[in-house]
């Protein structure tokens, strides 16, 4: 259904809901302030970019959604992405990019292809996920230690040599701060859970680095002051050649954005009982996407984490994510120059404690001892995303699980010669067979078919045809399990059936299932094969058997 559920709760909006939202709204919306801005940086931006972004695609997320407590805004899954994109083609090229996957992922959903992001195989999200939390974490480092690097290399390899390298230039005032950050975060966490541990860790690093004037670099004197309204709506051109060029990186920030955001959302439905409209909330993501573009943002999703912070806080409706996104305008509004002070290694080591929840360690671990074509498609999708490019990664790994995947199925189905010696039915499913194919007249020859009939297993089906002896007169083919036939299966029917007619036999087919049927019909092959050789079941096959041989 394509109607945000914003409109459809409207009817049962009271009171008590409000105060619900309200509380839920400023608390998710003061635990987003550190976060917004972390992921901004991590991204190599201002910090009021990630702001800008919370507080545009976080307002439209939660009206146009399709889940009643989805919170959106930036996350850590499009630091890598975005890093890259802004070191090649500049900010200019990012708004482009992100706009260019809003208008996909509106697309997405107008085409009803939301149930279809579930289908991306679990080690693929996985191997990505986990890559990009390994990614963040080195980028971290830095501003961690106070590290005196002038310039960091992109590459992962050349950028932990440039860490050991430069080791020896700690300064102990932010190391102390970062780890300090760190260790406040995570005891906050396990001690008091319902606490903003992350805004807590923020606020007393800032408080202790300004109190003892510890000498620490902070968003002040690397960026200056924090704009304390939203920029005015702008659009920046980039040539067609850029856009050529973005079409990959956008595609995969669509594919992020689409994972997460419903990852996010179908979360939340096991937390509330709730059942959210994947078209809708792909909509919403994409017109997010499109306004965070036009005021200065970065791309945004649903955020796992944030969504269950509005939940747990009470969050009822797509309101607390609107009061969320207000929350965030006014912290801007009136606490923008306070943000100068914020040491950055305080938000690094607030991007550490966040790129550890995203590592899925316990996840990656299990996803090991899985069959080796998934630990294939895991290993491969997170060395890409590590080592080369997360768009990369995402493309070989979803082309690779699906090769995996044919590969299987092919090797489900098959196709094999039914003789009194081989077959047997234990289910009982056609009582007497056994005695009638016993008593099959010389010239028959029964075929059992098993499986998907696909372009994956073709071949098969083509060694079927080669073998077939001139004294052959009949071949039945059953195919009563054989649930789907594409383009390429019903081909090989056709060259089968154009080969026993050039060598004077009939082809009969037994059990034909309704889709296979619906494509026989569609494509006139049940005309050219003859309506009287499909037949319903064994017992008329073979009718239709001692019709041809005239017995």
């Amino acid at each position: 259904m394509l109607k945000p559920k914003l409109f459809s709760i409207l009817n049962e909006y009271n009171r008590t809901v409000f105060r619900s939202d309200l509380i839920a709204g400023v608390t998710v919306g003061i635990v987003a302030v550190p976060l917004a801005m972390a992921f901004a940086i991590a991204a190599g931006l201002p910090p009021e970019r990630g702001l800008f972004t919370a507080v545009v695609a976080g307002f439209l997320i939660s009206v146009l959604g399709g889940s009643r407590v989805q919170i959106g805004g930036p996350t850590g899954a499009f630091v890598v992405i975005v890093s890259g994109i802004v070191a090649q083609h500049g900010y200019a090229g990012l708004a482009t990019a992100t706009a260019m996957a809003g208008l996909m992922l509106v697309a997405m959903g107008l085409g009803r292809m939301g149930g279809l992001i579930r289908f991306i195989p679990f080690p693929v999200v996985t191997g990505f996920t986990s890559g990009i939390a390994v990614v963040i974490f080195s980028t971290q480092i830095k501003d961690l230690f106070g590290l005196q690097v002038d310039a960091l290399p992109a590459d992962f390899i050349a950028k932990w040599a440039t860490y050991i390298r430069h080791f020896d230039t700690v300064q102990m005032p932010a190391a102390a701060i970062g780890v300090g950050t760190i260790l406040l975060v995570v005891g906050v966490r396990r001690l008091l859970p319902r606490w903003p541990a992350l805004l807590i860790g923020m606020v007393a690093a800032t408080l202790v680095s300004s109190g003892l004037g510890l000498d620490v670099e902070t968003i002040g004197s690397r960026f200056g002051d924090l704009p304390r309204t939203l920029p005015a709506p702008s659009w920046v051109g980039v040539s067609f050649g850029e856009i050529k060029a973005l079409m990959g990186p956008a595609f995969t920030i669509a594919i992020l954005c689409a994972i997460e955001s419903l990852l996010s959302a179908t979360v939340a439905d096991g937390m509330t009982g709730g059942r959210h409209r994947s078209n809708m909330e792909l909509v919403a993501q994409g017109a997010a996407n499109i306004g965070s573009a036009l005021f200065g943002g970065i791309p945004a999703t649903g955020a796992i984490a944030r969504t269950a912070t509005n939940i747990k806080s009470g969050g009822k409706t797509p309101v607390a994510g609107m009061i969320h996104a207000v929350t965030l305008a006014l912290v801007l509004l009136f606490f923008a120059p306070v943000a100068r002070m914020i040491p950055l290694a305080a938000l690094a080591g607030i991007l550490v404690v966040v790129s550890a929840g995203m590592s899925e360690a316990g996840r990656f671990v299990r996803l090991l001892k899985s069959p080796r074509s998934d630990v294939l498609v895991l290993l491969t999708t997170f060395f890409l995303t590590v080592l080369i490019d997360l768009t990369v990664a995402v493309e070989v790994g979803i082309v690779l699980a699906a090769l995996l995947f044919i590969r299987r199925m092919a090797d489900v189905g098959g196709v094999r010669e039914i003789t009194a010696g081989l077959y047997d039915d234990p289910d009982g499913e056609e009582s007497g067979w056994l005695d009638r194919v016993k008593n099959l007249p010389a010239g028959v020859v029964v075929y059992e078919v098993q499986g998907p009939f696909f372009f994956g297993a073709a071949d098969r089906y083509r060694q079927l045809i080669q073998s077939k002896e001139k004294s052959t007169r009949v071949i039945i083919l059953r195919m009563r399990h054989v649930p789907a036939i594409d383009a390429t299966g019903h081909n090989v029917l056709l060259d089968l059936h154009k080969q026993c007619s050039k060598k004077n036999m009939q082809l009969v087919f037994s059990g034909v299932r309704p889709q296979p049927m619906d494509v026989f019909r569609q494509t006139g092959f049940l005309a050219e094969v003859g309506p009287e050789n499909v037949c319903r079941s064994i017992d008329e096959a073979l009718v239709r058997m001692n019709e041809v041989l005239g017995r």
